[in-house]
């Protein structure tokens, strides 16, 4: 077994990995960027090294810098997690000629597998299945609109390195294709290094389905059954299960088959992935083969009872799978879901800033909280906006379902814009109760999961009685500049009629009278009353007219979490907020997030269309096209390219033509 080992990545994978360290006495040591020197994973490993700036090229993308900290660190082997190096062939050969293990496939199966258009050749010439497109060397713009012509539309443009849903774009006909070709090889070069691209027939609502594989250095190879992975944002998976339940079990048997064919096609060594898309018929394509750990590989863990980066680095230090494939067992049920820095009501944009606190259940046999952040750590704009996972299990999907439901109602991100509210409406979908989902579900279903769900009686009879508490508390401070003590009708005893303002984060501007347990509210011309009782810590019984219900709280100064028969987000605000007055957006366009300026289409001068693209974005490793709001004339440019940006920062006036 290796006793060294380094961990080329940051954040929940590396943290993960180092929990199987600990356990098996292995000495880990972390690698990080200038921007993560405080990071959890450097925290918590036996030894951390700088291995320079905060960008990713400059630090976890140099495979030269990491194999230099595994020599000085006297490391037995380096395992690159996922993303980052983790597929990179040229890493993988140079930490073999440099005497150091690399904990995955052999360089030769990784360039095999790596691109998407080999990958298929390779495959097919196994006999699986794989869905027609354009997969040449020939990468001219000219080419590939003359190809597209012959796969038809609609189609897939993807790139033909990396993943993650990076550096693909639909298309539905002839007139987006050029837009999406730029738009992909730009997103591909930035996020690997490599521009090239493929076209791919796409098929209307498709599953998302793939299987884990494991291959040893003495010609074993087996599966570890399936993953349903079809809930998914922007080509990236965000709710995860095993065991599919779509598909039948003579498909199942079909599909594992032909997963373990293609991985033994490409030679394959260690932990790998084979993703298939699906038809609603059930005919399964061969899509693409993930040379690594998966993001996901908990769900595996769930239902097989395994640690997957244990059998990584046994397989790493030589040794034989420890077990066959008649003695691997698919058990029970489990769910995962990537909670995401980044707000879904704002086209999924990424949110940076602090994590002031994590709030979750405590963790059991069936509730897990895989993460790479602790209260305090900041969320960069250089990486991935995914801060954990939390994984349900239990004998059976309803089951686990309903642990999932309840965990993520009680789980809370403060600091940061979060996904957390779209997992949980996800969740009570009752398409997704069914398992009735596709790739395009969450697309589809958008408006109605990010909707404003107006706060349940009994989170505003709370939300009431918790700033009449602070305005009381306002009161005794001697701060006349507190927004508490500006309410009208003051009483110093808190009785009297209070002005509340709470955001929802719709602004709401309420009354409330509260004598001894008994809470009066009105908003307008409607009013509500009933009665809160404190329940032990952050637990209430709270009547708002329709009976006592018990009601739980999570706090973090003004923001509240308030869990009862729904899950409501809201903060307490001054009750006479002022509006400020901003300037036309249209006329105006901005940055949408924080990142890079990676091109600009335009210059002073020039003419534009409403819709036209004047530059792109790079922020935590996507790009956000810049669009016109309005037709006219490009008065000012406000920004270079290469210019690091704030979000909502101003790049162009746009006046009347």
């Amino acid at each position: 077994m290796l006793r060294r080992l380094l961990i080329a990545n940051r954040g929940e994978i590396a943290w993960r990995i180092m929990r199987t360290c600990r356990r098996l006495g292995i000495h880990s040591i972390a690698v990080y960027s200038e921007a993560d020197r405080g990071a959890l994973h450097v925290r918590g490993a036996d030894e951390a090294i700088c291995i320079g700036p905060a960008p990713a090229r400059e630090s976890y993308l140099d495979g030269d810098a990491v194999i230099r900290a595994a020599r000085a660190s006297r490391a037995d082997a380096i395992h690159p997690g996922y993303g980052f190096l983790s597929e990179n062939a040229a890493f993988a050969a140079a930490c073999e000629a440099a005497g150091i293990r690399f904990v995955g496939p052999p360089a030769s199966a990784i360039r095999a597998m790596g691109l998407k258009h080999e990958a298929k050749t390779i495959v097919s010439k196994a006999g699986v299945a794989v869905v027609p497109g354009y997969m040449g060397d020939d990468q001219a713009d000219h080419v590939l609109i003359r190809e597209a012509e012959q796969v038809g539309f609609p189609l897939l443009v993807k790139a033909v390195a990396g993943g993650g849903g990076k550096g693909m774009r639909v298309v539905r006909n002839a007139a987006e294709l050029p837009e999406a070709i730029r738009g992909a090889r730009g997103e591909a070069e930035n996020a690997f290094g490599d521009g090239r691209l493929m076209l791919e027939r796409f098929l209307e609502r498709p599953r998302h389905i793939e299987v884990q594989v494991f291959g040893d250095g003495h010609g074993n190879c087996v599966h570890l059954f399936e993953r349903e992975c079809s809930v998914q944002r922007r080509y990236q998976k965000i709710i995860e299960e095993s065991p599919s339940p779509f598909i039948k079990p003579a498909t199942r048997a079909a599909m594992t088959t032909a997963a373990v064919r293609a991985a033994k096609a490409a030679g394959y060594v260690n932990a790998g992935t084979v993703e298939f898309i699906v038809s609603a018929d059930g005919e399964f394509y061969f899509m693409e083969m993930n040379t690594r750990l998966q993001v996901e590989h908990p769900v595996t863990e769930a239902v097989t009872g395994l640690d997957l980066v244990e059998w990584q680095l046994l397989v790493a230090s030589g040794e034989r799978l420890p077990l066959a494939q008649d003695q691997l067992r698919q058990q029970g049920h489990a769910i995962e879901a990537r909670i995401y820095s980044e707000d879904p009501r704002r086209g999924f944009l990424p949110s940076t800033g602090k994590i002031e606190r994590f709030a979750c259940p405590p963790q059991d046999a069936h509730w897990r909280v895989d993460r790479g952040v602790e209260d305090g750590d900041a969320i960069s704009v250089y990486y991935d906006p995914m801060i954990a996972k939390v994984i349900a299990s239990g004998p059976d999907r309803a089951a686990a379902l309903a642990t999932l439901k309840a965990s993520l109602a009680r789980t809370a991100v403060f600091g940061v814009t979060t996904n957390l509210a779209l997992l949980r409406e996800i969740a009570m979908h009752p398409q997704f109760a069914a398992g009735d989902v596709d790739t395009g579900f969450v697309d589809r279903e958008l408006g109605g999961l990010t909707r404003h769900t107006p706060p349940a009686a009994e989170s505003l009879m709370l939300a009431a009685s918790l700033a009449l508490d602070a305005t009381v508390d306002a009161s005794g401070n001697g701060d006349s500049d507190s927004p508490w003590a500006r309410g009208d009708a003051w009483r110093i005893t808190g009785s009297g009629r209070q002005a509340i303002g709470l955001r929802t984060p719709d602004f709401l501007q309420l009354r409330a009278t509260r004598l001894a347990e008994r809470i009066e509210i009105r908003q307008g011309n409607a009013g509500l009353a009933g009665s809160v009782v404190a329940n032990g810590n952050d637990q209430y019984i709270v009547d708002a007219g329709s009976g006592p219900r018990d009601i739980e709280l999570i706090r973090h100064g003004a923001q509240l979490q308030i869990i009862g028969a729904q899950t409501d987000e809201m903060t307490l605000a001054a009750a006479w907020p002022f509006d400020r007055s901003v300037e036309d957006a249209d006329a105006h366009p901005a940055s949408p997030l924080p990142g890079r300026v990676v091109d600009l289409r335009v210059k002073a001068g020039d003419t534009v269309a409403r819709g036209d693209v004047l530059a792109v974005v790079e922020g935590m490793k996507m790009q956000h096209a810049i669009k016109a709001g309005r037709a006219g004339r490009i008065a000012k440019v406000l920004a270079h390219a290469g210019d690091l940006v704030d979000a909502d920062t101003v790049l162009f006036d746009i006046e009347s033509p």
